[in-house]
C-alpha cells in the first residue's frame, strides 16, 4: 500500500517550486491563485528571495504548503495514495491532498495558523531543542521535573526527539538531558515554542477558523499527528487539528501505526527529503522516495 506523506516547516530553500511554475501551466495557475487569495505574490519570496524571508513563519508554512500541494496535483494520475499523512503544517498539505479541504481552503487555514502561531511566539519568548540519542522516556521524565515550561514537542523517530518550551526551561532540559547521556542537545533556530502549552492563544485562534471550514469526507484515511490514528470522520480530523498546535507530533508512532495498517511505500510530496530518512529509521523494511 502506498502512504504519501508531507513535509513540515524546516523543509524551505529559495527557489522551491519554481521548476513547477515554469514548467505546469496547471502549477503556474495554481501559484498565481495562492498570490491572490493571500494578497502577496508569495512566489516572489519563494523563487526569488532570501532564507531570512523564507524563515519567516507567515511565508514559510503557506510556501511549504503551496511546494507540496502543487506537487501532488502535477503528479496527475500517479498519485494515488493508500493513506496519506503529514508532520505538522504538513498535515494540513495531506488534507487537501485527500480531498478533506479544498485548496482554497486549505491555504487560508495555514496561512491562518501561520498568523496565530507567529503572534504566540511575539507574545512569550520560546524556543525548542533536539535530542539525539536518548529514549523517549527519559526525556520526558526529565522534561516533567522542571518547574518551567518545557515538553517533548515532535516524537520524530527512534532516539530523536525535539523538546519544546520557555527559553530558561529549555536550557534546563538541555543541561540535564546531557547530564543523562544524551549524544545531543541541539537548540534550534526556530521563532518559537510550537507543540507546546505556549501555543494556546493560536490553538484557541485557529479553531475558530477551522469550525468555519468545510470539511470533506477523505478519499482514503489521513493519520494525524496528535493521535497517531487513522482517521476518516471530518470533525474528529478537525478537533486533531486543532489539537495538533499545543500536542506533540506524534510522528514515529504514526509512521508505525501505518506500517501496521499495511504500508510498504512511502512517497514524500514537497520539499526536502527529512520525512524520507526518518521512516527509513521507523520502518527499516518499508521503501521510501520522493515523488
Amino acid at each position: 500500500m502506498k502512504a504519501y506523506v508531507f513535509p513540515g516547516q524546516g523543509a524551505q530553500f529559495v527557489g522551491m517550486g519554481k521548476d513547477l511554475y515554469e514548467n505546469s501551466p496547471v502549477a503556474k495557475e495554481l501559484f498565481e491563485q495562492a498570490n491572490d487569495i493571500l494578497g502577496f505574490r508569495i512566489t516572489d519570496l519563494m523563487f526569488t528571495g532570501t532564507d531570512e524571508d523564507l524563515r519567516q513563519t507567515n511565508v514559510t508554512q503557506p510556501a511549504i504548503f503551496l511546494h507540496s500541494v502543487i506537487l501532488a496535483v502535477t503528479l496527475g494520475n500517479e498519485f494515488k495514495p493508500d493513506m496519506v499523512a503529514g508532520h505538522s503544517l504538513g498535515e494540513f498539505s495531506s488534507l487537501v491532498a485527500n480531498k478533506t479541504l479544498s485548496f482554497e481552503d486549505g491555504l487560508k487555514l495555514v496561512f491562518a495558523r501561520a498568523q496565530a502561531m507567529q503572534k504566540a511566539c511575539e507574545k512569550e519568548p520560546s524556543t525548542m531543542a533536539a535530542i539525539i540519542g536518548l529514549s523517549d522516556e527519559k526525556v520526558r521524565e526529565i522534561c516533567a521535573s522542571i518547574d518551567e515550561i518545557v515538553v517533548p514537542a515532535n516524537y520524530n523517530s527512534p532516539g530523536q526527539l525535539v523538546i519544546s518550551g520557555s527559553i530558561k526551561g529549555v536550557e534546563i532540559a538541555c543541561e540535564q538531558i546531557k547530564a543523562a547521556g544524551a549524544r545531543r542537545a541541539l537548540p534550534l533556530k526556530v521563532g518559537g515554542a510550537f507543540h507546546s502549552p505556549l501555543m494556546e492563544p493560536a490553538r484557541i485562534e485557529l479553531s475558530l477558523a477551522i469550525h468555519n471550514t468545510w470539511f470533506n469526507p477523505p478519499v482514503c484515511p489521513v493519520y494525524q499527528n496528535a493521535t497517531a490514528q487513522r482517521v476518516e470522520d471530518p470533525q474528529v480530523v478537525k478537533e486533531n487539528l486543532i489539537a495538533q498546535l499545543t500536542a506533540p507530533v506524534l510522528w514515529t508512532q504514526l509512521v508505525q501505526q501505518m506500517i501496521a495498517d499495511g504500508a510498504d511505500t512511502f512517497i514524500e510530496v514537497g520539499p526536502g527529503s527529512v520525512l524520507q530518512g526518518l521512516i527509513a529509521k521507523i520502518g527499516p523494511g518499508v521503501t521510501v522516495s520522493g515523488a
